[in-house]
């Protein structure tokens, strides 16, 4: 006999989209599978289409099978991790589809880290090659010399923007610089063109459903990044499930521009959109005139991004002239929409931004707005298969229906756990009604109609235009410069940014009156990826600290949202 459903399971059931059904059935598949099938049903088709340059689907199969030959050549076996250190362009979907292909596993890196950060995605994962631009083999080289010589990298494979770059892209100077670029490679680096041409032709491939396909990385509240463990079945979940939801098929144009390397990036730049056999639109990296541009001249249709390029989109002083008229589905995360920016897409383009949710433990959407039925500065319901509750953080207990709690998720994309850490991943389950579900670390509440609405944290992050800014990270970096005794980090509001990274610093007694704020915020630039670096810096003669001699940073949070809500009075 099957116990009753809850009032929040019955909730969320009462306003599922008709048209779609509520579980998927997922191909027991590896993810290279999607690729081989569509190279066959359109082999002439644009998959990329990149700086004015197309990519066919028939020609990224060729090369992800030429580079999984090659990987294999070099030592990479089965379940061996590869790391992708690259910015967005055409190599990334093709190395990705190599790795699987060659039944080992991608550990995507932020490509604003530096050698200091870099390093920890080396030993961590005992990662085997790299492949990486031209334009950060220098990071990695440095990050592998500083290694153990047990620890180091067995390869490294490096390619250049410009190989898929065509001369009337079109791109602003500065971008057109960077991407042409052709700096000098590492001793023992080797191209990517050499790779292909080199012809090697992988083994057979063995790699199934619930073999590891993926690492991302995640921090926490304490410590390094942390590895995500998403198999080939729990990334495939919503690589099959995104398309229905927002009525994309092979037909589709989607725009690439959130970050590949970023969980939500690969789901809808490099997974979702070979597995419908789709055109992807890839920009290098977000520039608003550039958008416009490719939503006109492309005619895209899909687009999954961040509220504030939106915002930034809307500014341009050439907005009047773009055409938006083909886009049909727009959805994103990261941040919340503001309504009169949602209220104008609306109005004057009849496009309604579907926000949604999800974590990199998650493979990105858990929950999402269908887009006939999407309601604003709102997580949306719960998508095929997945069961969320709000339960209680202390008690664990299930709450009323509109009262606050943590939200957990159970569903078929919750990740295996965190890589070589069996204490976090018991931390972050717990079991109901027989099943394990994610504790998600957000609290939030569900209406009465199944949506859900994200109130706080109970995770210290930051959340700067969608970049997730972990504090502890950039404290542990920070205790790295010579004039710093102390440093606690916090949030601080931004008008643009929504937050923004603040540091609360002690400095060492013979750095007193010497070092400035400027003396920080520079040499954080030189050691951390960009949005990480605190825009703003306070010194403080001691930071507050608990009978345990651990920093209170809850009241240096307090003090900081009192001193904001004082000045905006």
């Amino acid at each position: 006999m099957t116990s009753p459903l809850s009032p929040q399971l019955i909730a969320q059931r009462s306003h599922w989209p008709r048209r779609l059904p509520r579980d998927l059935v997922v191909p027991r598949t590896s993810l290279f599978f999607n690729l081989e099938v569509s190279a066959q049903r359109f082999p002439d088709k644009a998959a990329a289409i990149y700086c004015g340059r197309t990519i066919t689907y028939v020609q990224l199969h060729a090369q992800a099978l030429a580079l999984a030959g090659w990987l294999q050549s070099v030592g990479v076996g089965k379940g061996d991790r590869v790391a992708l250190f690259m910015q967005n362009c055409p190599q990334f979907i093709a190395a990705f589809y190599a790795v699987n292909r060659a039944d080992a596993v991608v550990v995507p890196v932020n490509p604003m880290n530096k050698a200091e950060e870099f390093g920890h995605y080396i030993t961590d994962p005992a990662t085997k090659v790299v492949i990486c631009s031209a334009d950060l083999a220098g990071i990695v080289a440095q990050a592998n010399e500083a290694l153990p010589a047990a620890q180091r990298l067995g390869a490294l494979l490096v390619t250049r923007y410009a190989d898929e770059v065509s001369p009337e892209a079109g791109l602003p100077e500065p971008m057109r610089q960077w991407v042409t670029a052709n700096p000098p490679l590492p001793a023992g680096a080797v191209r990517w063109d050499d790779a292909l041409a080199a012809g090697k032709q992988p083994g057979p491939h063995t790699a199934g459903p619930d073999d590891m396909a993926l690492l991302p990385y995640t921090s926490g509240t304490t410590g390094l990044p942390k590895g995500c463990i998403h198999t080939n079945a729990t990334l495939m979940s919503n690589v099959v499930g995104g398309g229905p939801w927002g009525y994309a098929s092979a037909e589709s144009v989607g725009l690439s521009v959130v970050p590949m390397f970023h969980i939500t990036g690969m789901m809808y730049g490099v997974l979702g959109s070979m597995y419908l056999g789709m055109t992807v639109v890839i920009l290098p990296r977000w520039d608003r005139e550039l958008a416009g541009n490719a939503i006109s001249r492309y005619g895209i249709t899909h687009w999954t991004c961040i509220p504030t390029m939106i915002i930034d989109l809307f500014g341009s002083p050439n907005f009047k002239s773009f055409d938006l008229g083909r886009l049909r589905n727009l959805n994103g995360g990261g941040a919340a929409m503001p309504a009169a920016v949602a209220e104008r897409l609306k109005a004057e383009y009849g496009l309604t931004f579907a926000e949604g949710y999800g974590l990199t433990e998650t493979a990105a959407p858990s929950h999402g707005n269908p887009p006939e039925r999407a309601k604003l500065q709102c997580l949306g319901i719960p998508i095929y298969g997945v069961d969320s509750r709000i339960i209680d953080p202390v008690t664990l207990k299930e709450m009323p229906i509109g009262e606050v709690g943590e939200i957990v998720t159970h569903g078929p994309m919750v990740f295996k756990g965190y890589w070589q850490q069996p204490e976090a991943t018991e931390a972050a389950f717990i079991e109901m009604d027989g099943k394990p579900f994610f504790r998600t670390g957000d609290l939030g509440r569900m209406d009465e109609e199944g949506y859900f609405f994200i109130t706080d944290r109970l995770k210290r992050m930051i959340n700067a235009s969608g970049f997730k800014v972990w504090p502890s990270e950039v404290e542990m970096l920070l205790y790295k410069h010579p004039a710093v005794q102390e440093a606690c980090i916090i949030s601080a509001k931004d008008a643009y940014r929504g937050e923004t990274v603040k540091a609360v610093v002690v400095l060492r007694t013979e750095a007193k009156g010497k070092t400035t704020a400027e003396d920080i915020t520079g040499w954080a630039k030189e050691h951390m990826a960009a949005y990480k670096v605190p825009k703003l810096v306070e010194f403080a003669d001691s930071l507050p600290k608990s009978g345990s001699g651990k920093v209170m940073w809850r009241l240096l949070q307090e003090k900081e949202e009192q001193q904001a809500a004082t000045s905006k009075a």
